[in-house]
């Protein structure tokens, strides 16, 4: 009498091949990704945590941390309405020119970051085109100042806003503000009250990507801030300063200090991005 062995059903598996794809990107993931910032968190420590303290605590490095992430912050919020507006121009108008308007929007994603810095200091200088009026008008000058980090800043990170916002925006369709004006709602009101409820984590979302844009922005800056110490010298270009000193565990410890603060305010903006969509449910 031979016996029977009972087998359970067959396990079947949704995605073919899950374990190896899963082992090749966790593997190319922790080459190209978790390995550097590893390597980034480690070499400071070669200082010591008194050596760590120290230099990061000049006023140097507090000065271009600041200046880094403030005219980040500052760029990206200018952006918000702005590229809210253009994405609203190029969904729902239609008007000559409005297909190269559409791939205009990308080029700083193109244009390689050192030539927009230049085309903006030429621009922008005290004797160019835009700044040499603007100088003179109101004695306020653009370039190699704050002010340029900012424009440069905002050059750079817009089509991450409009780019974000568009899809939403298309797909939202009017419905519900044809709805919302049969109530009897104002544009106003429908703007506030049902089309920016609708696109608030898309333009959440698009604030982060150009704040994380612009804060480690190098090449389109360097050329229009000026590089004053203290008044308009950025922290990636402080890196730069040291790491031509070979002083590298200086240099990763200002990057390490730029990396904690930038997952700070990207892990706040994702909260919030999760609470917003959990109120529309």
């Amino acid at each position: 009498m031979s016996a029977t062995v009972m087998r359970g059903p067959a396990r079947v598996v949704a995605i073919p091949g899950f374990g190896l794809t899963m082992g090749i990107t966790l593997a190319w993931l922790g080459l190209i990704v978790v390995i550097p910032l590893a390597a980034l968190v480690i070499k400071p420590w070669e200082l010591g945590v008194g050596g760590v303290i120290a230099s990061l605590s000049e006023p140097r490095v507090w000065a271009a941390l600041r200046l880094s992430f403030g005219t980040a912050l500052l760029a990206a919020l200018i952006n918000l309405p702005l590229g809210l507006l253009l994405a609203w121009v190029i969904v729902r108008l239609r008007f000559p020119g409005r297909a190269l308007l559409d791939g205009a929007v990308d080029l700083p994603f193109a244009l390689p970051t050192a030539v927009a810095g230049i085309a903006l200091t030429a621009i922008f200088a005290p004797n160019g085109w835009l700044g040499a009026p603007i100088t003179a008008l109101t004695g306020w000058q653009v370039a190699f100042t704050p002010a340029g980090i900012v424009l440069a800043l905002m050059f750079v990170g817009l089509p991450f806003i409009v780019r974000t916002v568009e899809p939403v925006l298309r797909d939202m369709g009017r419905d519900a503000e044809e709805a919302a004006a049969t109530l009897g709602a104002t544009r106003p009101q429908t703007l506030w009250r049902v089309v920016l409820p609708a696109l608030a984590p898309a333009l959440l979302t698009g604030f982060a990507l150009s704040f994380a844009r612009s804060v480690g922005e190098y090449g389109s800056v360097i050329f229009i801030a000026g590089n004053l110490p203290m008044v308009s010298e950025i922290a990636p270009l402080l890196i730069v300063i040291r790491l031509e000193q070979f002083d590298y565990a200086g240099a990763a410890a200002v990057g390490l200090a730029m990396l904690t603060l930038s997952f700070g305010v990207l892990f706040l903006l994702n909260l919030v991005q999760r609470w917003l969509r959990r109120g529309r449910r």
